[in-house]
């Protein structure tokens, strides 16, 4: 039993032995508090020399390889590698994470550097294009990224003497960089005659635009501007790994282990050759430097740390050492005191003081060195070697005893006995030797059962017995010495073991996890007097379990700190530490260990913060011990909303198959019908898998969610108004503290927030790209500003959003287990909840990431599942209810005291200003004072305590409460069934929507004279509903078994019903009481129809493919039809009820005779003359319209026409409802399209009068009434339907000139023209900068080049004598841009200066005098040309350039902004247009710019251009679009037009929604293609 939960016992990190040194530089450094912060592994270290205290820093999830310190010293930046690498800047004093950067490097981190003033970031990444980034760190967002270069990046600086310039070198260049807008543009360093060129590994700037440099030759490069101006050779006789600047100069450290510091001029100060110092040694190489006031640090290759006092610089002193690299593997502590001994493959043994934290003994072996012992009475240390051989050494001096090579191959363990007489040595070649100690290392006896190699050892107390684990993971015992295999398990049963060290064995069982066969565990050490267990294992981590731990995927408490595996793990003699080494780090971290008598006082060590899950601090197994989650529960968390098809991809998928099909749609197809439906009410609400989804608004009505719309609902005026911005099933809704906004999450490949107005029913914003699949949680902070959610993906990301701008701020992944819940902090905007399976979690904000602590339950409970969560009257307390009915109370991250309130899970809870309102599945409400102390009020939902006018029925007494909301002196609740209760105070109960429950709903009749519908569904209940204004279920009935289709008796007084088990009944249509049932066959009724007229016949079809005829009169079966191969679908009658049509699910079109049933073959132009009773069939010529493109990724679920036989309304299983005019002939109708429904449709059908039309989605369990509107009734609403699938071929043709602009694809000069690649100046021109005229110069090389310097303003150059010769002016350009572009000439200055553009020029021409002057910064053709009518901003241009792929470098698309008059860049946009930008325009405040690409898909992107940032974009149209343009009026309203088309579009946050253009209005009216916009007053 015990092994089922964790051990209550913990580890604290205490000392770190080692540095990294090998594979990295740059990476030690003083704080402002004088202490040194470096790392090692994963773990970041902050190391006090006067208190010799280490403080770590354990926020990564992987090996740390770069790291920057803050400008003020205090704030540290740290790298990591991994598949997602993210950034930590971190406080040096507290140790705690500030900002997270993520989501943009792979691989990993290499380098990062801080600018002057601390605001910003540069970080290099390790992955093919080694891309440079910039970040605002403290908001976690990411300004500018580029390709860095095509080979590593070794450093990079900003400039600290100009603003917006960095440095960055490595293998064999060097690279100026300008950072302006959103692009970062590189110049490469020139190197000319003046040195070779050569890998450059780490730079410093300095004034006047010098730079400086280490090369690898150990020359230092000195640059002025992006030239080579001189060397200074031999600085260090190899490579300079690392150089520092501080106020007196630089140090530079050097592979040939030499310091040299050098003044602010660079002129050489001294040199400290380390090397010749008492602790040096040769091959010492230099990796970091940090020189501070007179002190220096030193970091080496070799895991080093010196310090030096610059005036006894003959003197450094050593205060951290480690392991060379090479891997760690050997371990042992010494028997009587606080002594480690390492042994490693550097060939060095070394031993450690646990007590100082201090290396006290090393000696050099010959061999690398894999495992270590150390006898019992400490005197003797064997070393177990790589080649084969073991040595014995004393521990006093470390000289040798014994030398003893008997075998081949490494060996790989090696135990002394505990009476201290035998040596056990274990080697890879799978055999044991033993040998005796007193014997001078005899050999005694040999093991050799194994079959493969040997892994772990240990001796029994009696030193009688061996037990060993090897490769295979077999466990064998020996009786020694003499080495015989014992095989009788009896024998072994008593047998007590000194040590435990071994992975295989029933103690240790429960280390490994339950279906995992892999043996990634390098190593345990058993604790006995504290019965608890170390493991260390693959991944880095150290777990604790309790000893012994029998059952497998037992409980435990991790720690990370290792980077990759941990190769082995001991207790100290007198279990205070826990010691582990890593094998790649070749680091030795010692743990103390906290028992658990200490751990009360110890609170304080509550789980540590993490980014990375891997330091939870319990077990990832599932618990074996909680009792079985609730039902209910269950089966929500086995729901994936995943789906074959989403509706994104439809476009792709159209594309698709309108390519193997263009040959068939030449025959010219009807139009839409001219009738729509408008959606008028809907009966539903989602309460089987969602919770807290239900509030009332501002001004009392109530807004909640079904399928795929979001409804409110008057209950006074009994109406519904809809939000019907979504396509799919909406998961989560949350409500404004202002109670007037609205934000819902949906399903989808890349699911959408939308938040909305309740009022105008207008979307204010759409956030996309973050969560996958769907979004299942939301909830806004207490100021309004910002939106937490949670997505469905595997990890349960959490997203923070600034939804007003559509940004995102934060991201992380939320838990493993599903998450049901998230609560945002009222008092702190930084801090949230999660709750969910097994779990809560507390969450603050850290840049772009999120931190979180799990809960920390102690010994007041177990981690339960929690439904529910909200905070408490301070931002510390936050309570949750769970699945076992209790309310949790939580301090901080602490469980304070558990309250039962519920039987059964707790579902919802609410805050009120004075207490709390829970709600149960129990069917309870219950309302508690302010610190659930005591329960004030309950309130049961039962039938009896209904008002008495109330319409509708319960379904059930005490239904499962999902939702609960107070206000306007109701209690609002939403229950499982689908029912929206509303509670009085004083007691009675009001119903006010209600819907079917879990379970598809199929069937669905409408009555033949009456407006009502009757519906059966899988929940195994038949309703009835009213369609007239009262909108209410008349009656229900349960039945035995669910049901899947049904209809009415042609007189109104039937009901057939056809269940789900191939039972069939008839009721009384009023009462719902049976008139006669049937049970003839075996699989689902799938539809039933009564003949026509007097209904005498009723057809009954079944899923085994026969139609049963029975007589109704005499309740005998007449007739079956045979012959179909398939189930049934659809059955329909003909007038004279003489003829059936039958679909089958293999889409065959079957007649039959009535009443017999025989089988009739008529000819498809006979079947158009039947005159039929009605039509629900999906197949036949007079449908084939109906079917869409992508047929084969959709169904037609069901079809129903008007009884004028005029409009058929169709359903298919990605939740349209689409109207066709009948008959649909041809291929793909043209149709309107509606989306309510989430999933499929399973049924439509008109009424009797066709004033409404009825339809069911099947998953999303809601019935919606949709008015039909006739032709010609138009009042003016937004039309929700979307025109057909493809673009008719015969509308309105081309003009010659368009068809060639469409056509035209723009070549890259950056690309066609050189053939080999220039860069740089020309030989004449080197030596000295080139002024803004020569830039301008033909000699333009064709990379993009930084914005002119603004103290030198453009003039057209007249009274300048003195210039040289060579260079080139333009001083005239004739021609314009006119044959491709268009809206590309403008006035500027009231008229006496146009602007234009051609080739890559543009040009502000004077009108009177005829001159012209130029902006020559484009490295490619302009294509469009726009000017800022903003007052504000005075004669600012922007202009859009031809680009190549959109990879952000410098040939890139890009639009630039500058000032006509003295033509400076204010801004440049690299895009995310490929090919390049055809249309640029400004909006009405002049801060937001429009672009559209050339790309495939026309991006429409909107930028913010001072800042550079890009607020949103999306695909624009799959034609060409020629111009877009804001409303002179708006900052998000513009429209697009093109081939084909005209689209309005509105800026939501940061998503662009758009509706087309209908001219459905204007008689004959046909798409053309439109060239050019303009706007009216309105």
């Amino acid at each position: 039993m015990a092994a089922r939960s964790a051990p209550n016992c913990h580890l604290r990190l205490e000392w770190v032995y080692g540095y990294r040194g090998h594979q990295c530089r740059n990476n030690l450094y003083y704080t402002a508090a004088k202490e040194i912060v470096y790392f090692v592994a994963g773990v970041g270290v902050v190391y006090s020399p006067r208190e010799h205290r280490q403080k770590f820093y354990r926020g990564h999830s992987d090996d740390i390889i770069s790291l920057a310190l803050h400008p003020e010293r205090v704030l540290v930046a740290t790298g990591q590698v991994g598949k997602e690498p993210y950034i930590c800047v971190w406080d040096s004093y507290t140790v705690q994470t500030i900002s997270v950067l993520k989501d943009v490097h792979t691989h990993g981190i290499a380098c990062l550097a801080f600018d002057l003033d601390g605001q910003r970031l540069v970080s290099v990444g390790l992955d093919s294009k080694n891309a440079v980034c910039v970040w605002d760190w403290k908001r976690g967002k990411m300004l500018s990224m580029a390709p860095g270069h095509t080979d590593r990046i070794f450093d990079i600086s900003w400039d600290l003497y100009q603003p917006n310039k960095l440095v960055s070198c490595g293998v064999k260049h060097i690279k100026f960089w300008s950072l302006c807008g959103n692009a970062l543009t590189p110049k490469r360093g020139v190197f000319g005659k003046t040195g070779d060129l050569q890998t450059i590994l780490c730079l410093a700037c300095a004034r006047d635009e010098l730079t400086y440099s280490g090369a690898l030759n150990g020359d230092i490069y000195v640059w002025k501007g992006i030239n080579l101006i001189r060397t200074i050779q031999g600085a260090h006789t190899a490579g300079i790994f690392s150089m520092n600047a501080c106020e007196e100069g630089f140090a530079t450290g050097g592979r040939d282990g030499c310091i040299r510091l050098w003044d602010l001029t660079f002129k050489p100060i001294t040199v400290i050759d380390l090397r010749e110092t008492d602790q040096g040694y040769k091959g010492l190489s230099v990796r970091s430097v940090c020189w501070r006031g007179d002190h220096i640090l030193v970091g080496t290759q070799d895991s080093e740390i010196f310090e030096i006092v610059v005036h006894e610089r003959n003197k450094p002193f050593l205060i951290m050492q480690g392991h060379c690299e090479g891997e760690l593997w050997a371990l042992a502590v010494h028997p009587t005191k606080p002594l480690a001994v390492t042994g490693s493959d550097d060939r060095s043994v070394r031993i450690w003081s646990l007590v100082d934290h201090a290396l006290i003994a090393r000696c050099n072996m010959e061999e690398p060195i894999r495992c270590a012992a150390v006898n019992v009475d400490g005197i003797h240390l064997a070393l177990g070697m790589k080649d084969g051989s073991f040595t014995v050494l004393r521990v006093r001096d470390m000289t040798e005893v014994v030398h003893i090579k008997d075998r081949k191959e490494a060996i790989h363990e090696l135990k002394y006995s505990p009476d201290g007489t035998y040596l056990a040595v274990g080697c890879n070649d799978s055999s044991v030797d033993i040998y005796g100690v007193a014997q001078r290392y005899k050999k005694l006896g040999e093991c050799v059962g194994s079959l493969s190699f040997i892994t772990h050892l240990d001796w029994s107390s009696d030193s009688r017995y061996l037990q060993t684990n090897d490769g295979n993971g077999k466990r064998l015992f020996y009786r020694m010495p003499g080495g015989k295999e014992v095989t009788n398990k009896e024998e072994i049963k008593g047998v007590h073991w000194a040590s435990w060290t071994c992975v295989s064995g029933l103690e240790v069982n429960g280390i490994w996890p339950k279906y995992s066969d892999i043996n990634d565990i390098n190593s345990v050490d058993g604790n006995y007097i504290g019965q608890v267990l170390v493991t260390a294992d693959d991944y880095g981590i150290i777990k604790l379990f309790r000893y012994p731990c029998l059952r497998k995927g037992a409980k435990f408490k991790k720690y990370i700190g290792h980077s990759a595996h941990v190769t082995n793990v001991r207790w100290s003699h007198d279990y205070q530490w826990v010691i582990s080494i890593g094998g790649a780090d070749h680091s030795v971290f010692q743990w103390k260990f906290i028992p658990e008598r200490k751990l009360k006082d110890a609170l304080h060590i509550a789980p540590q913060e993490s980014l990375a899950d891997s330091n939870s601090d319990e077990s990832d197994s599932d618990m074996s011990d909680v009792p079985e989650l609730d039902s209910e529960i269950e089966q929500e968390t086995q729901l994936t909303y995943r789906r074959q098809v989403y509706k994104e991809d439809l476009p792709q998928l159209k594309e698709q198959y309108k390519e193997k099909q263009k040959s068939g749609t030449s025959k010219r197809r009807e139009r839409a019908p001219g009738n729509s439906i408008r959606l008028h009410f809907v009966h539903g609400y989602r309460g089987y898998d969602c919770r807290s989804n239900l509030f009332y608004t501002q001004i009392g009505e109530i807004v909640y969610h079904v399928a795929a719309v979001g409804v409110i609902y008057n209950r006074q005026q009994n109406t519904q108004r809809f939000y019907l911005g979504h396509d799919d099933d909406i998961l989560c809704l949350a409500i404004h503290p202002l109670k007037d906004y609205v934000a819902t999450g949906q399903v989808g490949r890349d699911p959408s927030i939308h938040i909305w107005d309740t009022e105008t029913i207008k979307p204010l914003s759409v956030l996309k790209g973050c969560h996958q699949y769907g979004v299942c949680a939301v909830d806004f902070s207490a100021d309004g500003k910002r939106l937490a959610s949670v997505g469905i993906d595997d990890s349960h990301t959490i997203v923070l959003w600034d939804w007003k701008k559509g940004e995102k701020l934060s991201i992380a992944r939320g838990s493993k287990d599903k998450i049901f819940v998230v609560k945002m902090n009222p008092y702190v905007p930084d801090k949230l909840i999660t709750a969910g399976i097994k779990h809560v979690k507390f969450w603050r904000r850290a840049g772009g990431g999120l931190i979180g602590r799990k809960g920390y339950v102690g010994t007041l409970g177990k981690n339960d599942t929690m439904m529910c969560a909200v905070y408490g009257w301070t931002e510390e307390m936050a309570f949750s209810g769970t699945s076992t009915g209790d309310v949790c109370i939580w301090r901080d991250v602490f469980l304070v005291k558990t309250v039962k309130a519920h039987d059964g899970p707790v579902f919802s809870m609410h805050a009120l200003e004075k207490g709390f309102v829970t709600g149960g599945k129990d069917g309870i409400v219950a309302l508690w004072d302010d610190s659930f102390e005591r329960c004030l009020k309950t309130y049961a939902i039962k039938r009896a305590a209904l008002a008495p006018g109330s319409k509708g029925l319960l379904l059930e007494d005490n239904p499962s409460i999902r939702a609960i909301s107070l206000g306007h002196g109701h209690i609002l609740v939403g229950t499982k069934n689908g029912e929206i209760l509303e509670v009085d105070k004083s007691g009675p109960i009001t119903l006010l929507v209600q819907g079917h429950m879990e379970g598809e709903v199929w069937g669905l009749a409408t009555h033949p004279y009456l407006p009502i519908c009757a519906t059966v569904s899988d929940d195994k209940t038949l309703r009835i509903w009213d369609l007239s204004p009262s909108h209410c279920m008349l009656a229900v009935r349960k039945l035995k078994k669910g049901g899947r289709c049904c209809c009415f008796s042609p007189d109104g007084k039937a009901l057939a019903v056809g269940l789900n088990d191939g039972s069939f009944l008839m009721a009384n249509a009023d009462t719902l009481e049976d008139l006669v049932s049937f049970h003839h066959r075996k699989d689902i009724i799938s539809d039933i129809r009564f003949s026509p007229g007097s209904g005498k016949y009723l057809a009954v079809a079944s899923h085994d493919s026969f139609i049963d005829i029975y007589n109704v009169m005499s309740s005998k079966r007449v007739g079956i039809c045979k012959g179909a191969t398939s189930y049934i679908t659809h059955v329909d009658w003909d007038i004279r009820g003489k003829l059936l049509q039958v679909n089958t699910g293999a889409k065959e079109q079957l007649f039959f005779e009535a009443p017999r049933g025989k089988k009739q073959t008529i000819p498809s132009v006979e079947v158009e003359k039947i005159c039929w009773a009605s039509w629900t069939s999906v197949l036949g010529l007079c449908c084939e319209g109906i079917w869409p493109v992508v047929g084969e990724v959709t169904d037609i679920t069901a079809s129903c026409l008007t009884s004028d036989k005029m409009v058929l309304a169709t359903g298919d299983d990605l939740g349209f409802v689409k109207l066709f005019r009948y008959p649909a002939k041809g291929k793909f109708g043209k149709f309107k399209r509606y989306v309510a429904h989430s999933t499929h449709v399973t049924n439509v059908r008109w009424t009797y009068d066709d004033s409404m039309l009825v339809t069911l989605g099947g998953a999303d369990m809601s019935l919606m009434v949709w008015t039909n509107e006739m032709e010609g009734y138009r009042e003016k609403r937004p039309c929700d339907s979307e025109e057909s699938d493809t673009d008719s071929e015969e509308d309105g043709g081309y003009d010659s000139d368009v068809t060639r602009e469409n056509e035209i694809s723009y070549t890259i000069r950056a690309l066609s023209t050189n053939i080999r690649p220039m860069f740089g100046v020309k030989p004449h021109l080197q030596g000295k900068e080139p002024s803004v005229d020569e830039r301008q110069g033909v000699v333009r090389p064709p990379v993009s080049r930084a914005p002119p310097r603004p103290e030198k303003l453009q003039t057209n150059n007249v009274g300048k004598k003195k210039r040289p010769i060579e260079d080139l002016v333009l001083e005239l350009v004739f021609g314009y841009r006119g044959r491709d572009c268009r809206n590309n000439v403008h006035y500027l200055n009231d008229g006496d200066d146009i602007i234009y553009h051609t080739a890559s020029v543009g040009i502000l021409h004077n009108v009177a005098t005829g001159t012209q002057s130029f902006y020559q910064e484009h490295n490619d053709d302009i294509l469009c040309l726009t000017v800022n009518q903003h007052p504000k901003f005075i004669n600012i241009v922007a202009t859009g350039q031809v680009g190549d792929l959109a990879d952000m470098s410098a040939t890139a698309p890009s639009i630039h902004i500058w000032d006509a008059v003295n033509k400076q860049t204010l801004s440049i946009l690299r895009c995310y247009h490929s090919k390049g930008v055809c249309s640029v325009s400004f909006s009405a405040t002049g801060k937001l710019l429009l672009s559209v690409g050339l790309d495939p898909e026309h991006t429409i992107t909107i930028w913010r251009w001072q800042e550079g940032a890009k607020i949103a974009s999306r695909a624009g149209h799959n034609q060409r679009i020629f111009v877009a343009e804001f409303r002179p009026d708006s900052d998000s309203q513009f429209v697009s037009v093109g081939v084909k088309h005209v689209k309005f579009w509105t800026l939501a946050g940061r998503a662009l929604l758009s509706k087309k253009g209908l001219l459905s209005a204007v008689e004959d009216a046909r798409m053309q293609t439109m060239l050019a916009v303009a706007f009216g007053a309105t």
